[in-house]
């Protein structure tokens, strides 16, 4: 293609007008919405904690170690006797995530074997200076009701926090059609066991997926991991 023609192709998109929609989240009045989002954003992190109080993030570092960032640092260390901060022997003592790298690919969520990180749908955040973009443990684990710790610079909306683990939830365990519908994870402060999606009726074998699914929970795949 010539530059007349690649000429051509940038005046034929301008006629057929504007497909930009106009956003004004935060300037208030009746243009202050956002777009509607997927149930699956990968958006701002949060830290979850069992139903009884107690943090799922066991220091492991996997997400660390798995992020293609290198924008998560976690360090764990011994529950203390007498006030354990987990269910197990260690929990994590340090927690950060940068945004100025973050690329939101989820891999994080994917990697912990306790549910301990997953993401919320709020996507718009900024800020004015570089300290604020690097999430601090205290910001990013979730308060005494289960719901994310706004900070300031965040634009959060009702129901951005709704669908936290939606994409842990679609792939676990392992993404094996066999468990599509089948509660396969731990319950979550302030939400309980959150439902399965819905998934397909029947397996690529032609198997009711959820009653081989069921079959198979009940062989050791308890609610939890």
């Amino acid at each position: 293609m010539g530059y007349l023609e690649g000429f051509a192709v940038t005046f034929n998109k301008w006629a057929e007008g504007v497909t930009t929609r106009e956003y004004r989240a935060g300037q208030g009045g009746d243009s202050d919405q956002k777009a509607p989002k997927p149930n699956r954003t990968h958006g701002r992190h949060v830290l979850n904690r069992y139903e009884n109080g107690m943090e799922k993030c066991i220091g492991c570092e996997l997400c660390a170690a798995v992020c293609p960032a290198n924008c998560i640092y976690v360090r764990g260390a011994d529950n203390p006797e007498g006030d354990p901060k987990s269910p197990g022997e260690r929990f994590g003592f340090t927690y950060e995530i940068n945004y100025l790298r973050c690329i939101h690919c989820d891999l994080c969520v994917e990697a912990c074997p306790t549910e301990a990180i997953t993401e919320t749908k709020l996507f718009e955040f900024s800020f004015t200076n570089r300290q604020d973009a690097i999430y601090t443990k205290d910001e990013l684990l979730v308060g005494d009701d289960g719901k994310p710790k706004e900070q300031p610079w965040e634009d959060w909306r009702p129901g951005e926090d709704e669908h936290t683990s939606g994409w842990m939830r679609a792939t676990s365990p392992g993404g094996r059609s066999d468990y599509e519908g089948v509660v396969g994870w731990s319950g979550e402060l302030g939400y309980g066991v959150r439902q399965p999606e819905v998934g397909q009726s029947q397996g690529s074998d032609g198997v009711d997926a959820d009653a081989e699914g069921d079959d198979q929970h009940d062989q050791g795949h308890g609610g939890g991991h």
